[in-house]
């Protein structure tokens, strides 16, 4: 047993690296690859430091949409590969600085006075980064302005946080996030913000600002209405890898956080994952890790915990990061491959007393990766015990035994370390993770940066909203005759989709839409429009 712990020990010596430029450290040696393991990748890997070079000096990455993919230009504008894009991303920066100190300084304000508030309306990347950067970074003791997430078409979800904002409507900006202008979600939640300031008697327009592609359709209803503020996004943006665009720097910088910092970091990062180096590359490594993990075919699972409660955040941005960008049907050479890295986690020591229990002692369909945060508190210490232990220590107990318990299930882990929790370091993990992403990506032959699958989901779920019209239009034309699902469908001439159709019945029935008329069974239930309303188109 001695002899084994001795063994570990000089792996992890060998198998961790120290990052001192960007506060970081990465160790893999709970992981179980053969010692040549990283020499046999290196023609792999090789390939994909070219690639990566390629795409940041502006190789078209996306060849769906004709695209370049140009999120590392956003923290360092010198490596844009041309002096427009160079000028209009430090345009951007310098327009998010002055509209939040404006807005701090109350020289843009609402009807109320002064913004206190301000609510994000955005789904996906355009609210999972700004949502981990606010709640990692955010101190409602020190923050410009408390915010709020509009991240979901879900009314009950708007109805709550209208609820908590109650009154101070008057002072609460809203930004609208969408680069194409045309996503559902995002546009519903800005018509129920609109409605909201509306039936307090405030314009709407006086409190918004727009961050979205120029010349789309959100853009076009900002500028017509006269919006505070417009925002560029551009094509060559991501909205997973948008953080370090307007997308993340204008509600962080709204909040009162250190966006240089953060920025800073970023391109810290950035610089030390750009060198074609595997033995001191972070990402490059950590993608091998994952290649190691996965069999390079997403054979296990990702689980990230972090040991800090303002990372607990930071699997949910992961997993849109991750597994939209790996989740691919084919390769690049059109293979069926069904790639991807299924990720989930909240944060340690909780899930200690979660699903801990399953990864020790469960199915080994996964592997762990551990953030470390090595300061505990920025205040002054407080002790628990003995007048030497702190909850930290506590903390830092747990991590460690965690870790070892799950290696010696036969459970592998990868551990990040970082100093702190700053604007300096959430922006060194950010970058960290999108080069790791490239790199992975490049390693089993797969186009990172589209998502056919997603548009697909869109496209589908605009086909039910169709239905559900057509379902109106048919009652329409007999006159609120009820019908059942069976002879909607047939009436609809879309018999196969009836089992969508009845899915839709239901769902309108249950909210007071359409009057649900039993019948014999379950499925024979006939559907019309509740009576008062029943001679009265119900969009009209």
């Amino acid at each position: 047993m001695e002899t084994d712990v001795l063994k570990l020990w000089e792996r992890f010596k060998e198998r961790t690296t120290f990052h001192d430029e960007i506060g970081l450290r990465l160790d893999l040696s709970r992981l179980d690859f053969p010692d040549n393991f990283f020499e046999e990748h290196q023609p792999a890997m090789d390939k994909a430091f070219l690639a990566m070079a390629d795409l940041e000096k502006g190789a078209i990455a996306n060849p769906d949409e004709n695209r370049m993919v140009g999120h590392y230009w956003l923290r360092n504008p010198t490596l844009a590969p041309d002096e427009e894009i160079k000028k209009d991303i430090e345009c951007v920066i310098t327009s998010v600085k002055e509209f939040a100190q404006a807005v701090h300084e109350g020289s843009i304000k609402g009807a109320g006075g002064p913004f206190e508030n301000l609510i994000i309306i955005g789904i996906g990347g355009s609210a999972l980064g700004p949502q981990f950067v606010s709640h990692a970074l955010g101190d409602s003791a020190t923050d410009r302005m408390k915010i709020w997430f509009f991240d979901n078409t879900d009314p009950n979800g708007i109805d709550k946080d209208l609820s908590e904002i109650g009154d101070s409507l008057n002072k609460t900006l809203s930004i609208v996030i969408s680069k194409s202008g045309g996503t559902k979600e995002t546009r519903n939640g800005m018509l129920e913000a609109k409605v909201a300031y509306e039936r307090m008697g405030l314009s709407f327009a006086d409190h918004a600002c727009a961050i979205t592609g120029i010349g789309s359709a959100l853009d076009q209803i900002a500028e017509k209405d006269g919006w505070l503020k417009r925002f560029p996004m551009w094509d060559w943006v991501g909205g997973r890898t948008s953080e370090t665009s307007a997308v993340g720097l204008l509600p962080a910088a709204l909040q009162g956080l250190d966006i240089d910092q953060f920025l800073a970091g970023a391109a810290a990062c950035d610089e030390a994952t750009r060198k074609a180096d595997i033995n001191t590359n972070p990402a490059a490594r950590l993608a091998l890790a994952w290649m190691h993990s996965c069999n390079g075919k997403g054979e296990k699972d990702m689980v990230i915990l972090p040991y800090k409660d303002r990372l607990e955040l930071f699997s949910r941005y992961l997993q849109q990061l991750i597994m939209e960008s790996l989740g691919k049907k084919e390769d690049l050479d059109g293979n069926v491959v069904n790639q991807g890295i299924a990720v989930y986690g909240n944060k340690g020591s909780t899930d200690q007393h979660a699903y801990i229990q399953q990864l020790r002692d469960g199915v080994p369909n996964f592997f762990a990766t551990f953030i470390q945060v090595l300061e505990e508190r920025s205040g002054e210490l407080f002790h628990v015990e003995q007048d030497v232990i702190t909850s930290g220590d506590y903390l830092s107990g747990f991590f460690q035994g965690t870790r070892r318990a799950l290696y010696e299930g036969g459970r592998e882990s990868i551990t990040i370390t970082v100093n702190d929790v700053s604007p300096f370091s959430i922006g060194v993990l950010i970058a960290l993770y999108e080069r790791a992403v490239g790199f992975y990506a490049s390693l089993v032959n797969i186009n990172a940066y589209h998502q056919p699958g997603v548009e697909a989901g869109k496209k589908a779920a605009q086909r039910v909203i169709d239905l559900q019209m057509g379902i109106f239009e048919c009652l329409m034309r007999r006159d609120g005759h009820p019908l059942c699902v069976d002879d909607l469908a047939m009436e609809m001439q879309e018999v196969e989709d009836i089992e969508t159709i009845y899915q839709i019945c239901e769902h309108l029935s249950a909210n007071g839409r359409l009057e649900r008329i039993e019948v014999s069974g379950r499925f024979d239930a006939q559907y019309t429009f509740p009576r008062s309303d029943s001679d009265e188109f119900p969009l009209s």
